[in-house]
């Protein structure tokens, strides 16, 4: 496993492959586990390059390999929110109800919580029914951020 830290217009960003996938994404301030080398590799330089082409409003979906560690109901969830197109949202009800749950919306927020590669599993497209914003790991000023700068690149 190695990490690297890409400096982008959202801050320090920590990017961590395991077994030539990326594996978890770090947001400044993170604690960030002490035993991984710090080496750019070949797939972290691709996922930093395609991280910041998606923050600057160029790159409208990753393709990247992901080591997907979670629950089959997690995975499920992660699935999904990697269908959501750019600039879209669903609320948490509408992703229970595509993974076959429709009372599962409470599920779905703990699976996005869990979400270990935010960004490149797009849990800040998730929002309530009311429309409001709720939980991001980032914070919800970058979710909002996020959301703007999607609609602003359509």
């Amino acid at each position: 496993m190695s990490i690297f830290f890409y400096e982008t217009i959202i801050g320090n960003i920590g990017i961590e492959e395991k077994e030539n996938k990326i594996f978890r994404l770090y947001f400044q301030g993170q604690n960030i586990p002490g035993e991984i080398e710090i080496k750019e590799t070949d797939i972290l330089k691709n996922a930093g390059i395609q991280l910041k082409s998606y923050l600057n409003g160029k790159l409208k979906k990753f393709s990247l390999p992901l080591y997907i560690e979670g629950t089959d109901f997690s995975k499920k969830v992660w699935e999904v929110l990697c269908e959501i197109p750019y600039g879209r949202t669903l609320t948490y009800k509408q992703v229970a109800e595509k993974v076959g749950n429709p009372k599962a919306a409470r599920a779905v927020g703990f699976a996005c919580n869990k979400n270990p590669i935010p960004i490149f599993i797009p849990c800040h497209r998730i929002i309530g029914s009311s429309g409001n914003l709720t939980g991001y790991l980032g914070g919800l000023k970058l979710k909002n951020y996020l959301l703007n700068m999607e609609k602003h690149h359509i």
